[in-house]
């Protein structure tokens, strides 16, 4: 885990901080996810029709499942010294570029791309991008952006 203090957040702008662990995409978790978010849609709940009916021969995790899990991967990746709490400050240029079949998995790469100082906080900007373990591109690339308040 890389640890980086929050005073020197802006000296990390363009460095890849890594990649988190590989975290399995079931079915019990996109199902979950279903029941949370009301998106019961064929394509992430039924196995049987997305057998027969989708190009992966299977279900697919939503979108929103894989970015929902930046915060949790990207606190595997690194820590930031010196805060006293982080709040999700939104994303930017969110693209769902593959999509995840369940049963596979996926893990997190990011990189800083901005810190700018914003009165007691800063604001960190990061290039995210998930992985999917053997695939050919990235499932999901979005700009996360964390607000990082001071001790």
């Amino acid at each position: 885990m890389k640890v980086i203090n929050l005073a020197d957040v802006s000296k990390h702008i363009g460095e890849d901080l890594g990649a988190s662990e590989w975290v399995l995409i079931d079915q019990d978790r996109v199902n979950k996810f279903a029941d949370a978010t009301g998106d019961h849609q064929w394509i992430h709940i039924d196995v049987e029709r997305a057998k027969r009916e989708l190009p992966t021969k299977g279900t697919i995790a939503h979108g929103y499942l894989t970015l929902s899990l930046i915060p949790f991967l990207a606190s595997k990746i690194s820590r930031i010294d010196g805060v006293s709490r982080g709040i999700n400050y939104g994303s930017n240029k969110v693209r769902y570029t593959a999509p995840v079949p369940v049963g596979s998995r996926v893990r997190l790469h990011q990189t800083v791309t901005a810190a700018e100082r914003m009165g007691a906080a800063t604001r960190m900007t990061t290039l995210c991008e998930f992985e999917i373990e053997g695939g050919e591109r990235p499932a999901l690339v979005a700009e996360f952006i964390l607000l990082l308040m001071d001790e």
